[in-house]
């Protein structure tokens, strides 16, 4: 089987890199970026989008923003035009779900099918191969497309038919930086009180405070190494799909609705493009007092 990767960066590269390395597929990619596609080592490099789809059994693709994604598939030259029929796409990025059931129509009416198949667990994860991927579909095409999928995740979900892996990352991403707002916050009160941070830090991973998102913001603030592991823009997106969806179905947000604003005011002091955990910058910058320490 031949497998198309548009989209291999940050995100997309190591997934493709791990498809390469785990299966007997050949692969072939694109990117704008060409050192992108030179760190795919054993894939076959292609010109454009057209290239990839008008090639492949199978096309992924992992972009950055919803309007992109659908330029990619839709647009002229896209991948809708030049796929063959009965082949189909496997879209990696985070959408709304409004934009994934659109993507799949437009396929679907080129005879090409279509998984949503977002992913979380950020760049670590998709390097080890153990990056968990919602997907939404037929359910017959995921079994079908199961064990590439199982090429580079540890746990490949089936939620529904498309659109509701939109909904599923979207939920989760909100969880996540809700999560890190408040550990933000959290870890603000602990240094104008003057405790040790790392004894803080202790004892919030062993009781019931602790998350995934308080370990990652505190090791990055402790360290003040902001450098984008996922970018505080991406996040700002992510969280605005997410409270686009609830404010559809009527459903109060307020969590989600002051973590939006405080990285609105995060991307408004210029820390747009740096790693979500920025975040507690701004409070850092309000209060004129850094929370870092030193590992005990």
């Amino acid at each position: 089987m031949r497998v198309g990767f548009i989209g291999v960066g940050n995100m997309g590269g190591p997934m493709c890199r791990n498809i390469i390395k785990n299966t007997n597929h050949e692969v072939i990619v694109f990117d704008l970026d060409p050192k992108a596609i030179e760190a795919c080592v054993g894939a076959t490099s292609a010109t454009s989008v057209a290239e990839v789809a008008a090639g492949s059994d199978v096309i992924f693709t992992s972009l950055s923003l919803p309007a992109i994604v659908e330029t990619v598939i839709l647009g002229p030259g896209g991948i809708a035009e030049n796929a063959r029929p009965g082949r189909t796409v496997i879209d990696l990025s985070t959408n709304g779900p409004e934009t994934a059931r659109k993507l799949h129509s437009g396929l679907l009416a080129r005879g090409v099918f279509m998984l949503e198949a977002p992913v979380s667990g950020g760049v670590p994860r998709a390097t080890d191969g153990t990056i968990t991927i919602m997907v939404g579909g037929d359910p017959t095409l995921f079994e079908a497309q199961r064990p590439l999928l199982s090429s580079f995740s540890a746990s490949v979900i089936h939620v529904g038919d498309v659109g509701m892996g939109s909904v599923a990352k979207l939920i989760n991403n909100m969880l996540a930086f809700c999560n890190m707002a408040a550990a933000a916050e959290g870890l603000m009160i602990g240094a104008a009180v003057g405790i040790d941070l790392h004894r803080l830090q202790q004892v919030v991973a062993s009781s019931s405070g602790a998350s995934s998102a308080f370990t990652n913001l505190s090791a990055k603030a402790f360290a003040g190494a902001f450098a984008p592991g996922f970018a505080l823009d991406l996040a700002y997106k992510d969280l605005g799909l997410a409270q686009h969806l609830a404010t559809q179905l009527g459903v109060p947000s307020p969590i989600g609705a002051q973590t939006e604003n405080l990285l609105r005011i995060a991307r408004a002091m210029g820390l747009g493009s740096s790693d979500t955990a920025a975040m507690i910058q701004v409070y850092e910058r309000i209060l004129n007092r850094e929370a870092r320490a030193k590992p005990l």
